[in-house]
């Protein structure tokens, strides 16, 4: 997963985000910051029942009193596939490097590679070198 400051950086650097269900976010200096969310169309909480089973109860909020938040008060934390997608044609491969830190590197056109230990954050560094730029 990528770090907080990445996707920072990210955001900053002009990556739109359009909240789908799946995706995850942070929502820092509420005392949840190391708390990561994930959007979904709805919540399900499974309970045990007297009777030994369980049962699975479909809650549009869980256990939060936290109603709602604006959009510019999280942080999303894009995953792998979606900052592929960003990267478009751009994107050649991702390569697992060998080694004691292992790690991986994204490659771009002109064989650009970006590493990282994470995956996720190499495609974070990969795509900030194509973002605009901070706005």
């Amino acid at each position: 997963m990528i770090t907080r400051a990445l996707a920072e950086q990210l955001a900053a650097h002009g990556l739109v985000w359009t909240p789908a269900s799946g995706d995850r976010f942070l929502v820092p200096d509420r005392d949840l910051d190391e708390e990561v969310f994930v959007v979904a169309g709805m919540a399900i909480e499974v309970r045990d029942v007297p009777s030994g089973g369980s049962e699975m109860r479909f809650n549009g909020t869980v256990e939060w009193a936290l109603d709602s938040i604006e959009q510019s008060e999280v942080v999303w934390l894009p995953r792998e596939e979606q900052m592929r997608d960003a990267l478009g044609a751009r994107f050649l491969r991702l390569e697992r490097l060998g080694g004691e830190t292992g790690g991986w590197a994204v490659v771009l056109d002109g064989e650009e590679r970006y590493v990282d230990i994470d995956a996720e954050r190499a495609y974070a560094r990969a795509l900030l070198s194509v973002l605009p730029g901070p706005s």
